[in-house]
Order: C-alpha cells, then sequence, then structure tokens
C-alpha cells in the first residue's frame, strides 16, 4: 500500500493523471490534446441571456490573437506590448504572477502576438512570430534558455510572422523553423539543443501548430507546411510522406484532425479540405476524398462522432462526415469564427464578436443561447479555452473569464 501511495504521489507532482484528477488543465494551443476539444462535464447547457458569469476581466494585455494557457492554477498569454511580445501570467483570481519580454513582438501587417505558451511540468515554452523559441520557468517567469531558429537553421520568416505553437513530446520540443533540410526541427527541451532535422525537407512554415498522433506502432508528427501536408517519424524526423497542398497566401493554418486513421485538412480562399487514410503503420497513405465547401481559414475544426465542424470563409457553418465527405447540413450561426468543443456542446467564436453554444443534432445546428464580446478591440481571433468549468476569451487587450460550471 505504501509503494501504492509513492506512485501516486509521483503521478501527481509529474503530472501524470487521469482526467478525474486533473483533467481541466488546457496546457496549450487547442487543449490537452490539441483537437479543439475538452473532457469535462456538468457545464452548462444553457446561459443565460446575457451569457454566463462574469468572474473577471483583464486590461493591458497589449495586441495580439494568442489564445491561453492553464495549467496547474496558472493562466498564460502573450500580448504585443510597444514592440515588445511580452508573456503574461495569472492566478486564476486574475491577479498577476508575472509577466517577460520574450523578444521583439510582431509589427507588420496585423501586428500583434501569435504564439499561445504551451506548458510542460514547470516550464513554459513559445515561438515567436520572428522564430525565436524561449523557455522559462513557468512558476517565476526566470529564463533558462532561447535559440533563433530563423538564424541558426537558416530559415525566412513568412508574411504575416510565425505563428505556430510549439509541440513538447517527451524530452524534444518540435517547432517549424522552414530552414534548408529543417523545415522541421527537433530541439532538447532542457537546452535547446538540436535532437533532429528534417533531412530532404526545405518548405517554409505555414501558420500550423504540428500533432502527433499513433498509428500502428509509429508516432507521427503531422503538419502543415507551405506547400504540403507532411507526416514525419517523431523520434528521429524521417520523412515518411508528403501531400502537395498548395494554396493561395501559403496559408496552412488549420493544424489536421485525426481520428482512427482518417485525417483531415482544410484551408480558406475557397479552396476546402481532403481527407486521406493513413496506412496501418503510419507510413504511408490514401487520398479518400476532397471537398470544396468547408474552406477554414484558421479558425480550426473539431471532429465530433465521426464528423467535422468548423466555419468556412464565407461565414457557413459546416457539418461533414468525415469518413466520406457528405455535407450533412449548414448554418449561419455566429459567422466565420474559431471553434471548441465540450460536454456535448461546441462553442462557436464569430469574428464578428458573438460566441455560441452550440448543440448539434441529427438534423442540423441548434444554437441554444449567445452574447456579445464587448471589451477588447481589434479582431476577434484567439481560440477560447475551457479550464477547470470556466471559459476563457480573448480579444485584443483584454482577458475575460466566466463561469461555465453547472449549478
Amino acid at each position: 500500500m505504501k509503494q501504492i501511495k509513492n506512485v501516486l504521489f509521483l503521478m501527481l507532482v509529474s503530472g501524470w493523471v487521469c482526467p478525474e484528477v486533473f483533467g481541466g488543465d488546457w496546457p496549450q494551443f487547442r487543449g490537452p490534446n490539441r483537437d479543439g476539444k475538452s473532457a469535462e462535464t456538468a457545464l452548462l447547457k444553457k446561459w443565460p441571456e446575457d451569457g454566463p458569469q462574469e468572474l473577471w476581466s483583464i486590461d493591458g494585455l497589449g495586441e495580439g490573437f494568442a489564445s491561453v494557457a492553464v495549467a496547474d492554477g496558472i493562466i498564460y498569454t502573450t500580448g504585443l506590448v510597444g514592440k515588445d511580445g511580452v508573456i503574461f501570467a495569472f492566478d486564476l483570481d486574475g491577479k498577476l504572477k508575472w509577466k517577460k519580454i520574450y523578444g521583439p513582438g510582431w509589427t507588420g501587417s496585423y501586428k500583434g502576438t501569435r504564439t499561445t505558451p504551451t506548458i510542460d511540468g514547470d516550464r513554459l515554452y513559445l515561438m515567436s512570430a520572428h522564430g525565436r523559441i524561449a523557455c522559462y520557468n513557468a512558476r517565476t517567469g526566470d529564463p533558462i534558455w532561447y535559440i533563433d531558429t530563423l538564424d541558426k537553421f537558416h530559415g525566412e520568416n513568412i508574411r504575416w510572422g510565425m505563428a505556430e505553437s510549439v509541440l513538447i513530446d517527451s524530452k524534444k520540443v518540435i517547432c517549424t523553423p522552414g530552414g534548408q533540410d529543417a523545415s522541421v526541427v527537433a530541439l532538447d527541451k532542457m537546452n535547446g539543443k538540436t535532437l533532429w532535422t528534417s533531412k530532404g525537407l526545405s518548405e517554409r512554415s505555414a501558420y500550423c501548430s504540428p500533432i502527433l498522433v499513433e498509428r500502428g506502432g509509429t508516432r507521427l508528427l503531422m503538419t502543415m507546411i507551405q506547400e504540403s501536408v507532411v507526416g514525419l517519424d517523431i523520434t528521429d524526423g524521417k520523412l515518411y510522406w508528403r501531400i502537395a497542398h498548395q494554396v493561395d497566401h501559403d496559408i496552412n493554418a488549420v493544424s489536421p484532425a485525426y481520428e482512427n486513421g482518417m485525417v483531415y485538412i482544410t484551408n480558406g480562399y475557397k479552396q476546402g479540405g481532403m481527407m486521406f487514410e493513413l496506412a496501418a503503420d503510419g507510413k504511408g497513405y490514401e487520398k479518400k476524398w476532397v471537398d470544396s465547401h468547408l474552406d477554414v481559414h484558421h479558425g480550426g475544426v473539431v471532429l465530433v462522432d465521426g464528423d467535422i465542424h468548423g466555419a468556412s470563409t464565407r461565414g457557413q457553418w459546416m457539418c461533414l462526415e468525415l469518413a466520406t465527405g457528405r455535407l450533412k447540413f449548414q448554418d449561419k450561426l455566429v459567422g466565420k469564427g474559431s471553434v471548441i468543443w465540450a460536454d456535448d456542446r461546441l462553442y462557436c467564436y464569430g469574428e464578428k464578436g458573438t460566441l455560441g453554444l452550440v448543440k448539434i443534432t441529427p438534423g442540423g445546428y441548434e444554437m441554444v443561447s449567445s452574447f456579445k464580446i464587448t471589451k477588447g478591440s481589434g479582431r476577434h481571433w484567439a481560440h477560447p479555452a475551457i479550464s477547470n468549468g470556466r471559459l476563457y476569451l480573448r480579444h485584443g487587450e483584454a482577458l475575460m473569464a466566466y463561469d461555465i460550471k453547472s449549478k
């Protein structure tokens, strides 16, 4: 019994916990599994007319489109203050714990921060719009190391600045500097040393954050780069497959979505998406279907019960059957925007500032509740986040926390 207690203690302090214990953390962009989905339950199925209760709001974050990460009782985000990129860390009451300048911020077209911090244990990792990867103590903000990846790997920045939120796997930090033989690289998360680069792959980055899946014993890193979707062995960076996928303005901004061997990718500007099925070992693929309806710009998609849900650039929310690509239904809802899912509801955040709580029915979407985001300024591009019964929304310099726990 004593040995079991010791194991449980080690699991708790290292973060190796089941959802029932610490299932509420949202430690990176698009949630625990980077799929826009939360395992939380007992959330409100309907909101009051003016929205769920606002617990607090923060002003002064600077300009930016970054979402939030929430881990171990701390909320993290980034903002452009003057010409500096700044990391902010708040407690659960919205009180500032620390803030740090991590380097020059993006002051070009659509100025503001893009990256959402990735939290791994007691460390925070982020990649700036200029390609700097930095590591900090997540509790104190003390800097640990940084690497200017565009310089190190001879990459070139992209038109609207790097927009990647880095992926952590075991001892590796995965990022996409788009260098020569280094479209994708793995760094040692403890010190920033290079572990591998993607030999033979030299395309530039494309605003996408990578994902990790396992297929037939192969741990496969998948991401979108400038003209392709690629699959690499996360152990050593070996390129298993590359599917050409050229799009307008080189914006491959939506992370691949994965379920049971099926991979869905989508892009904006009326170019739609496609689904391909991985080989049994993940090292090959077969194209299954192409769709021109659901052309998601950068708001992401979620997979629920074998269906794809997301918003087209034309402002239509669509449900496609993952296996066949069949358009099942569509609705305007809140217009073009981003999406996450929790407790049998879609959270649809429109670019005109309306957040909708949407139920998926066999016959179509039902917008159960909605309210308008009035704080902050600029574009409504930050993705929502859910953690421990709270909904977090970022709008420019403002961050709001709402109580969405069922009473």
